[in-house]
């Protein structure tokens, strides 16, 4: 090869991990986004973007099996989206828990395995709790494997539900608003667990969140749902003035502070937009 000689990037052929084509859904009259397609590869980072009701969550839910597209493909590994998939691993929000349940850490993990029925008996039981124990050292929950859930703080629940999510070695893993309540610490420590999940297994990730910025350098790509509308690409071309402008139809800006991104928008743009897509900031009006 001749120095200097530029070398073109390889198109990657493998399979997606997800695969959603002319995707429809909607309840009654109101569609929540038409034509989608959206291919996720193996080892992909994919946060989902946009305000309250704009069909993120759902999004996860038609990939879960729990709900069915009106027009349109979804299919997770080569097959079609369906309950039970143990191709699947779900992240929930994270969710208050009463001080008095009597449930371990490691029985919410178990949780988990439960759900892909590795069986009964010695061997059963023998080879569940090597399933379990993998998880918990994996997201480094050792410590407080074993206290009751009551009495662990937000992070380390959520710790928890990673591996949970994780024990049936999922492809593609699913994180709805994972970074919920918890403190920046906290935060960054669920957002690093689940970065090294995705590199050291090339499990695909789609990651709803209302706020980009702690994941922000981890985003291969963003998808934006707003009003039936969406956009799709890596942050620096989803995340611009330009075209949150047009999928609001208002001005809106985005600026980059710090390695931060903080929204501007005007009123009522400001209640559309809520915490979507990094740290807004209502102008002054006169």
């Amino acid at each position: 090869m001749d120095e200097g000689a530029v070398t073109e990037p390889q198109p990657d052929n493998r399979a997606p991990a997800v695969h959603l084509a002319g995707a429809r859904l909607s309840f009654g009259d109101r569609t929540l986004w038409d034509g989608l397609d959206l291919d996720v590869l193996p080892g992909e980072f994919i946060a989902v973007l946009g305000p309250n009701g704009s069909g993120k969550t759902s999004l996860l839910k038609v990939l879960l099996g729990q709900l069915a597209l009106g027009s349109g493909t979804a299919e997770i590994a080569g097959h079609p989206a369906r309950a039970g998939n143990s191709d699947v691993g779900y992240i929930p929000q994270q969710k208050s828990i009463d001080d008095g349940l009597p449930l371990r850490g490691r029985d919410l993990v178990g949780l988990g395995v439960d759900g892909h029925r590795w069986g009964t008996g010695f061997r059963g039981r023998t080879k569940r709790r090597a399933i379990v124990d993998a998880a918990i050292d994996e997201v480094g929950a050792q410590a407080f494997a074993d206290a009751p859930l009551g009495t662990m703080s937000g992070g380390e629940q959520q710790r928890l539900r990673v591996a949970q999510a994780l024990v049936g070695n999922p492809n593609v893993l699913l994180c709805d608003e994972p970074l919920l309540s918890l403190d920046l610490a906290n935060q960054q420590r669920v957002s690093e667990l689940i970065d090294r999940r995705r590199r050291i297994s090339d499990t695909a990730v789609l990651f709803v969140t209302h706020e980009i910025n702690p994941i922000l350098p981890l985003v291969d790509r963003v998808l934006y749902l707003v009003d039936g509308q969406f956009r799709i690409g890596p942050p620096d071309e989803v995340m611009t003035s330009a075209v949150l402008s047009e999928l609001y139809q208002t001005d809106v800006d985005v600026l980059k502070v710090r390695g931060r991104l903080v929204v501007v928008g005007t009123g009522d743009a400001v209640d559309a937009l809520g915490s979507a897509g990094g740290h807004h900031h209502q102008e002054d009006r006169p």
